[in-house]
């Protein structure tokens, strides 16, 4: 057995005996009180001016099955050809941030959200594409630089139907996942082609603009005009393959989502949506929503230049409800459909906290090395997450297995793809503190010229801490 393959086995291990001590613990331990108190600061006797502070953290610990011609820092061969190890593994900082907003009176909010994602041993501080093996900078993984992710200030116009504001905000359109709260994933986190510009014309997911929001009876809505970041290549650059890309555009954007809710109604003082409820609430939602930035494409050939705009396009259905409130189970459910048009084979491929991103030109995998993907292009995704509370624990704590499926058909690949996850979340104080394992899936395409032949499949295990306060 090879070095590579040893160390994963050891993190198998490691991980299903941490389960099951877990669990084990989890029957044997008395009662603890569990109890959490928002971290809240009140501005008046009667507490409708207030300041409320949020604190996470994420750790990831993975184990990667690397696509095709990946290699290592030194520039050696870690993709399972040549007698070498098919898998890596490694610890990093998937998020870690610090937000507060403050309802300074009745009409006002302010909200700031600040912090860095995807910090790991070899990137996360001056490589924004990825390293390259064969000349890795000293201090590519090291001191990451805080930034802003929200700062947007909101104006109550008439109460509960209508409020405005305006700043880098993250009331976003096209589905309920693309304005995903990452505190209370019902899964180890967001599919990344929820987050449909993802670090393209966005800044994580947040653009400069002016939104509305209210909930008119069981209709909740937000829209949005934005003036997108500047993302892509000059015009000029452009080349004359028939693969549509990003371009410069001061088009401004419209976005808006809209979700009716038939049970319980949620709140939307913040825009964050959550994951699960775990059985607090009885929630049945059907949403459908849009994004759109006309010429922000551009598709050249050798007789063709074409300005095409951005759109995307998404429903769902989500449903979240107990089914026995003493044993403490609930079910939860999510489905989504996306419509995207970013012009003529447009795609991109991303892959998180990818740690052995190989050149696509240097690789024998379409995406490139590592954990890369096809994610988000003109095409069609539906995407499933279900996922099942089992009976609380003597001490009060509980596990929820999981299962996600997505299918993508992308006009640019030549076949659609399906993959899938299972996964298993250990509550150790509801969503403040859990302990997330899961194991997942990607697609994996070989370069043929310009044509692209689906081959098969590569997985990835992850182990992730969460505590937020």
């Amino acid at each position: 057995m090879n070095s590579g393959h040893f160390s994963v086995n050891k993190m198998i291990i490691a991980i299903f005996l941490l389960m099951a001590g877990l669990s084990a613990n989890g029957q044997e331990a008395p009662v603890e009180d569990h109890t959490y108190k928002p971290l809240t600061l009140k501005l008046n006797d009667s507490g409708s001016k207030y300041v409320r502070f949020i604190m996470w953290h994420q750790f990831w610990a993975t184990a990667t099955q690397n696509n095709p011609g990946t290699r290592d820092v030194n520039g050696n061969l870690i993709d399972g050809t040549n007698g070498s190890s098919a898998w890596s593994t490694d610890i990093a900082l998937r998020r870690s941030r610090f937000l507060a907003y403050a309802q300074v009176s009745p009409r006002v909010l302010i909200l700031t959200h600040w912090g860095i994602n995807n910090q790991s041993f070899i990137n996360g501080a001056t490589a924004p594409n990825g390293p390259n093996p064969t000349s890795v900078a000293s201090n590519q993984g090291k001191k990451p630089q805080l930034f802003l992710h929200d700062a947007w200030t909101e104006f109550r116009v008439v109460p509960q139907k209508l409020y405005l504001g305006v700043g880098l905000h993250y009331w976003n359109g096209v589905s309920r996942l693309s304005s995903h709260s990452t505190l209370n994933f019902m899964t180890l986190d967001a599919p990344i082609f929820n987050w449909h510009n993802i670090e393209g014309t966005d800044q994580f997911a947040r653009q400069f603009g002016v939104y509305a929001k209210g909930q008119l009876g069981r209709l909740d809505y937000r829209v949005a005009l934005n003036k997108p970041f500047v993302f892509g290549t000059a015009p000029a650059m452009v080349p004359k393959n028939g693969l549509a890309v990003n371009t410069f555009s001061e088009n401004y954007a419209t976005a808006g989502y809209l979700n009716w809710m038939f049970w319980d109604k949620e709140s939307n003082v913040l825009p964050f949506f959550v994951g699960s409820y775990l059985g607090s609430k009885k929630v049945f939602n059907i949403g459908a929503g849009w994004y759109h930035q006309a010429d922000a494409s551009l598709y050249k050939t050798s007789t063709d230049s074409t300005f095409q705009a951005q759109t995307a396009l998404g429903a769902d259905v989500f449903l979240d409800m107990p089914v026995n409130k003493e044993k403490g189970t609930a079910i939860s459910v999510l489905a989504t459909f996306y419509s995207l048009d970013y012009g003529t084979n447009y795609l991109r491929n991303i892959g998180i906290l990818n740690e052995h991103t190989t050149p696509v030109a240097t690789s024998t995998s379409f995406a490139g090395g590592g954990n890369a993907q096809p994610t988000i292009g003109t095409g069609i995704i539906g995407y499933l997450q279900a996922g099942y509370v089992l009976p609380r624990l003597k001490n009060g704590t509980s596990f929820m297995p999981y299962l996600t499926a997505t299918y993508k058909d992308f006009e640019r690949l030549k076949d659609p793809s399906f993959q899938w996850g299972l996964g298993l979340n250990y509550f150790i104080t509801g969503h403040n503190a859990k302990i997330t394992m899961e194991y997942a899936t990607r697609p994996l395409y070989t370069l043929s010229g310009q044509d692209v032949i689906r081959n098969g499949t590569k997985g990835q295990l992850t182990l992730q801490t969460h505590i937020f306060l």
